[in-house]
């Protein structure tokens, strides 16, 4: 069972370079054997980061500062009102970094399902999307890292946060499809200090099928 540390909720907001720093920490200390498996848990100032993909064409058009980060992906937003959760797990060898990836899908579909709301994945595109007429809606964004057989950075669960920031960005590098809250979609608030508790409860009940 992995240690769960909670970094900061509202109104206590986690500036995102903190976090980092605390994420490389521990990611040297479970890589040297020296600490169990760690996810840490927060609500990040707003921030934009890029992921190693991200093209100029994505970034911000009114000139907002961006960080670039040593994660896959694209350009994503962080700020209040969205879980940030940054799994730091020793994986199975050989690696399979897809089947992790869709171990983490899977722990973020049934913890959105206990608030009523259904996801589901789609094809050729990480994260979690509610399906809505005519397409999809994502409603959390995957990028990590994995060095020395261990992971870091993590997901972001939109939770009760405006989706006001999406606007000058092309979130993760899609063009075609829109993003939404749980709060928005189930009609009910939701936020992140809920959802963490539910991904406590089913990153730990599926935490042996990493590899499955």
């Amino acid at each position: 069972m992995p240690k769960f540390v909670n970094l900061g909720f509202e109104p206590d907001f986690v500036p995102y370079l903190d976090a980092l720093r605390e994420q490389r920490a521990v990611h040297a200390l479970v890589a040297a054997g020296q600490q169990e498996d760690t996810v840490l848990l927060l609500e990040h100032e707003s921030v934009y980061t890029a992921g190693k993909r991200t093209e100029d064409s994505e970034r911000p058009t009114d000139g907002t500062p961006v960080l670039d980060v040593d994660r896959g992906g694209k350009i994503t937003w962080h700020g209040p009102g969205q879980l940030v959760g940054y799994p730091i797990m020793t994986l199975p060898k050989p690696i399979d970094v897809v089947a992790y990836v869709r171990w983490l899908e899977q722990v973020l579909i049934d913890s959105i399902a206990d608030f009523g709301l259904l996801t589901e994945r789609v094809e050729g595109r990480s994260g979690v999307w509610a399906p809505i007429p005519g397409g999809h809606l994502k409603i959390a964004a995957i990028g990590i890292r994995v060095a020395d057989h261990v992971t870091m950075h993590g997901f972001a669960l939109n939770c009760n946060n405006s989706l006001d920031a999406y606007d000058t960005i092309i979130a993760c590098g899609i063009r075609d499809a829109g993003t939404s809250t749980i709060s928005i979609l189930t009609g009910k608030e939701v936020t992140p200090a809920m959802a963490a508790e539910r991904i406590k409860h089913h990153l730990t009940r599926i935490g042996t099928r990493i590899a499955a």
